[in-house]
């Protein structure tokens, strides 16, 4: 890993502007391989340093990567001054600049990517890339009998927007449907407003994949881990891949 400085490393773990992380050196609080270093603009190399603050070790994590099952009632946002953001759930984060790969709404449960990757975050959500999100929906009433080839061939939304060829498989039919769709986009909302181009509003929501990250099912609402090198391999893989407009 190259060489940055020392209050670039300590900023990006959060802990302090730049003027504050100065003024912490001038007091002697924060040491360089044991011996206080005054000198903040000084480089280093994160991965055969060792950078304390008041004689904690910090450690240093040039990225960081996330699987939350986000909750209902938690915004997809970094900050927001009326609910809680899917950022404050990821309690032991290193890094101040988390953000999660895409959005789900409020009252959408289900697999949120979250970290600092931004390469990685824009060909997940890259529009040309058509990358795989899976939900499962609870929706009001039965579809009609041609809503899958509907849905294979694109629907038109309510305000006339068109959308790319989707998958869907019904699991249930009765006064409260249950069924998988498979999208490629994300549109504002396009899930809860494609099947009310059916007259069948969505009650229930949760999204269960992203390409090839499929959400833990130990993990609880609220509930996160890192990702596994495995995970985050064939991730990066699958981002990279040329997608076709047909959904698998």
């Amino acid at each position: 890993m190259k060489e940055i400085r020392l209050d670039k490393y300590l900023g990006e773990m959060g802990i302090g502007t730049r003027s504050q992380i100065k003024e912490m050196a001038k007091k002697g609080r924060i040491t360089v391989d044991g011996t206080p270093e005054k000198k903040t603009e000084r480089k280093i190399d994160p991965e055969l340093t060792e950078v304390a603050v008041d004689g904690h070790r910090i450690a240093y994590a040039a990225f960081e990567y996330y699987m939350l099952n986000k909750p209902q009632g938690v915004v997809s946002a970094t900050e927001d001054k009326r609910y809680e953001t899917v950022i404050g759930l990821i309690g032991d984060r290193m890094r101040d600049d988390l953000f999660p790969v895409g959005r789900l709404d409020i009252d959408t449960e289900g697999l949120l990517l979250i970290t600092n990757d931004g390469d990685l975050a824009h060909q997940l959500l890259s529009p040309k890339k058509h990358v795989d999100k899976v939900y499962y929906a609870k929706i009001e009433g039965v579809l009609p009998s041609d809503a899958a080839k509907q849905m294979e061939e694109g629907i038109l939304l309510s305000d006339g927007t068109p959308t790319l060829p989707a998958r869907l498989e019904i699991l249930k039919e009765g006064e409260i449907s249950e069924i998988l769709l498979t999208i490629r986009e994300g549109k504002f909302h396009q899930v809860k407003r494609m099947f009310e181009t059916f007259g069948t509003p969505v009650v229930y929501l949760k999204r269960l994949s992203m390409g090839s990250l499929t959400l833990d099912e130990t993990l609880k609402p609220g509930d996160y881990r890192p990702l596994t090198n495995e995970e985050l391999e064939e991730l990066k893989r699958h981002g990279k891949e040329k997608r076709t407009d047909h959904v698998k």
